[in-house]
């Protein structure tokens, strides 16, 4: 979503040493950068650390000095912190989350030696799952948190067959010799199992193993549990029959475009949703005369270019960004909006060749409006086109269902039913029309077609019934 504000989003992963398990988390930066934490395991101990930003905030090399050699650590989890669920601005909801162990409060950081268990989560469940826990010994509003004690209390099977939720996790538990890994039956989040040096790993994505020297095995089984050796070797139990339902929005936006998820590229997907929407627009507009298509950086450059293959309109570079995070994983949304403006540039070639064009920017969703305020901005007054399209390849996100219910997220990524959707007539309570939508950011909009986006999902073999489609729409995943 170029600088969109929304909100996924964790990333998480074992790894067998210190050096794969920082690599793989950098790896998986996109899923998160406002906390990141390890959690180091060894026969007799599990000790954590966790702290502020992105995971290159703490320098690998010290951080050999807080899990030294003599503890002879065999398996570390890994997490990077988007925040869903909790205080958002606040260290103690970074993950690893723990029962026992001895704070040891730093400067942007805090250590956890001596953990009793943790846990490493990515996705959501909901809190009236968990109420047969002692929710006097939480010490956070996390519900990764309340899964570690339910896991304590009721043991990991107990979680897959009797917990619904969105949920790929890793949990270290200082009784036993194993490292337990599942992914809720649902297989809402990704989550895959990876090979290096003779050993299995796991991570949310596959990129973390290839970008680490490894490589991909295959995907974590929806309703399954992973338990990790130290030697390397794994054993899988399938505890419920899996029925699939896939977040698509990994697709379209979550997911590195360099990953790979059930067996299909998420860049051959979003440069074939270009593709998709550039027919879409030609019918709608068959005698508009476009210069040239573009997008808001990074993720939509697949489709853009796609855009630009379907249509024969030529493809340009006209914004950059100064930082690779994306903007939507700050803290607020004070903190999006300077990110947006700090960050969405302008190329020098740009200013030189937009003056009087007409041009369409392709964006993968629109959620609040955010980006088309700044794009229009920059687009208009610094950049002087005659035209600006913005254009959608995912459907309008968070509408009131044929059903009358509100939509949202309720699975792991921040967009709560209550969300200021720029679909939604709030006061009136029905969707805005494109037109209305249009002359509230006074630039054209235009979105893919839920048929044709799902379409796409069908080239890939990616089943529409088993796709979770909830914030534009769908059902419910359960």
């Amino acid at each position: 979503m170029g600088e969109e504000i929304i909100q996924d989003k964790c990333g998480f992963g074992v790894a067998h040493t210190l050096h794969d398990a920082y690599s793989m988390a950098k790896a998986l930066q996109h899923r998160g950068r406002g906390f990141a934490g390890i959690a180091a395991v060894s026969e007799k101990r599990i000790d954590v650390v966790k702290w502020i930003g992105p995971v290159t905030s703490f320098d690998v090399e010290d951080m050999y000095k807080v899990f030294p050699a003599e503890n002879h650590y065999h398996l570390f989890l890994f997490h990077v912190r988007y925040p869903t669920k909790g205080r958002k601005d606040s260290i103690i909801d970074a993950h690893p989350h723990v029962i026992g162990g001895k704070i040891h409060e730093r400067p942007g950081h805090i250590l956890i030696t001596d953990c009793d268990m943790v846990i490493v989560h990515n996705g959501q469940v909901d809190e009236k799952y968990l109420e047969d826990i002692d929710k006097t010994k939480l010490k956070t509003k996390c519900d990764s948190e309340a899964l570690l004690h339910y896991y304590a209390k009721f043991g990991e099977r107990a979680i897959i067959s009797k917990i619904p939720g969105s949920y790929s996790m890793a949990i270290a538990d200082k009784r036993r010799h194993e490292v337990i890994a599942m992914r809720d039956g649902s297989g809402i989040k990704p989550g895959a199992i990876g090979w290096k040096d003779g050993k299995y790993q796991a991570a949310s994505e596959d990129r973390a193993f290839i970008e680490n020297g490894g490589r991909p095995v295959k995907e974590m089984q929806p309703g399954s549990i992973y338990y990790f050796n130290k030697n390397g070797t794994i054993r899988r139990e399938d505890i419920i029959r899996p029925c699939q339902k896939l977040c698509f929005f990994e697709f379209n936006y979550l997911a590195h475009h360099e990953s790979t998820i059930n067996g299909v590229s998420v860049n051959a997907v979003r440069g074939a949703l270009g593709e998709q929407l550039g027919i879409e627009f030609q019918k709608a507009f068959p005698d508009k005369k476009i210069d040239f298509v573009s997008y808001l950086p990074r993720c939509p450059e697949p489709a853009a270019r796609g855009f630009s293959r379907e249509t024969g309109i030529p493809f340009e570079e006209i914004f950059y960004k100064i930082r690779a995070e994306r903007s939507f994983q700050g803290p607020d949304p004070e903190e999006r909006r300077n990110s947006i403006k700090i960050n969405l540039n302008l190329t020098p070639k740009a200013i030189e060749i937009l003056n009087g064009k007409t041009v369409i920017i392709v964006d993968d969703s629109i959620v609040r409006g955010t980006n088309i305020r700044k794009a229009r901005e920059l687009l208009y007054e610094l950049g002087g086109v005659k035209e600006a399209f913005f254009v959608s390849y995912t459907p309008p996100i968070g509408v009131i269902g044929e059903d009358g219910i509100e939509r949202g997220c309720d699975y792991g990524v921040d967009m709560p039913q209550n969300d200021g959707f720029i679909i939604k007539d709030i006061i009136n309570k029905k969707n805005k029309s494109i037109q209305e939508i249009s002359k509230e950011v006074n630039m054209q909009v235009f979105y893919i077609s839920d048929d044709g986006m799902k379409s796409v999902h069908k080239k890939f073999g990616l089943d529409p019934n088993k796709m979770c489609y909830f914030c534009i729409g769908g059902p419910r995943p359960f």
